[in-house]
C-alpha cells in the first residue's frame, strides 16, 4: 500500500484500464476521493445512490486497475478505500495502436461529459453563501498563442492549482470555511469554417 508522499499521477495506458474507467459509476466513485480521502462501499452508495453491493463491485474493479486500493481494517462494505495516485493523466500519444487510440477517446468523452454535466447542475441549481459569489466563475478567452505557449500556459494554471492538492488526502489540512471547488481547464485550438487551424 502507498503512503501519502509517494503517490504519484498515474498516467493510464493500458486500454483494458481505460475501457474500465469508462463507467459512470467508477467515475463517480473517483470523484468522492477528491472529498473523502477514505471511504467504504457504503459511505460511497448514500453519496451517489447506487446499492453498498455496487459500489463494492465497482471499487473492486478499480482496484483490479491499480486506481484504489484498501487502506486495511474494515471487513465487506465497511472496507475503507483510497486512490492510489495523486491525479490521472490519459495518455493520448500519437502513434497509439488503435485499440488504445479508442479506448482513449472513450475515457476522454465520458470523463467530459461528466464534468461538463456536473458544470451545468450545479450553476443550474446551486446557491451558495454570499462570501462564495466572487469565486464563482464562468469565463471563456480566446487567445493567439503556439503550440509551447498554449503547453506553458496550462502547466502555469495547474501549478498555481497544485499548491493546495495536499488538502485533498489531508482535512487536516483544510482552513476553516473552506469547500470543495471545482476547477475545470480546457484547452484546445480552434478552427474556421473550413476546419483548418485559425492562423
Amino acid at each position: 500500500m502507498s503512503s501519502e508522499a509517494d503517490r504519484t499521477v498515474l498516467d493510464v495506458t493500458d486500454p483494458k484500464a481505460m475501457r474500465a474507467l469508462a463507467h459512470p459509476v467508477r467515475l463517480a466513485l473517483l470523484d468522492l476521493f477528491n472529498i473523502t480521502p477514505t471511504l467504504t462501499a457504503t459511505q460511497a452508495s448514500e453519496t451517489i445512490g447506487e446499492s453498498p453491493a455496487n459500489c463494492a463491485f465497482h471499487l473492486r474493479t478499480l482496484a483490479k486497475y491499480g486506481f484504489v486500493e484498501e487502506v486495511g481494517g474494515g471487513r465487506g462494505r465497511e472496507r475503507p478505500w483510497r486512490r492510489s495516485h495523486a491525479g490521472l493523466t490519459i495518455s493520448s500519444r500519437s502513434g497509439q495502436d488503435p485499440q488504445t487510440r479508442i479506448a482513449a477517446e472513450t475515457l476522454g468523452a465520458a470523463m467530459r461529459d461528466q464534468w461538463l454535466d456536473r458544470i451545468q447542475r450545479t450553476m443550474a441549481t446551486s446557491s451558495w453563501a454570499d462570501e462564495w459569489e466572487p469565486a464563482v466563475t464562468a469565463s471563456n478567452s480566446v487567445r493567439f498563442l503556439t503550440p509551447d505557449e498554449a503547453t506553458e500556459v496550462v502547466a502555469e494554471m495547474l501549478r498555481l492549482i497544485d499548491k493546495y492538492r495536499d488538502r485533498t488526502g489531508d482535512p487536516a489540512l483544510r482552513p476553516e470555511g473552506s469547500r470543495p471547488v471545482d476547477i475545470n481547464i480546457f484547452s484546445y485550438p480552434l478552427a474556421d469554417s473550413d476546419g483548418a487551424e485559425l492562423g
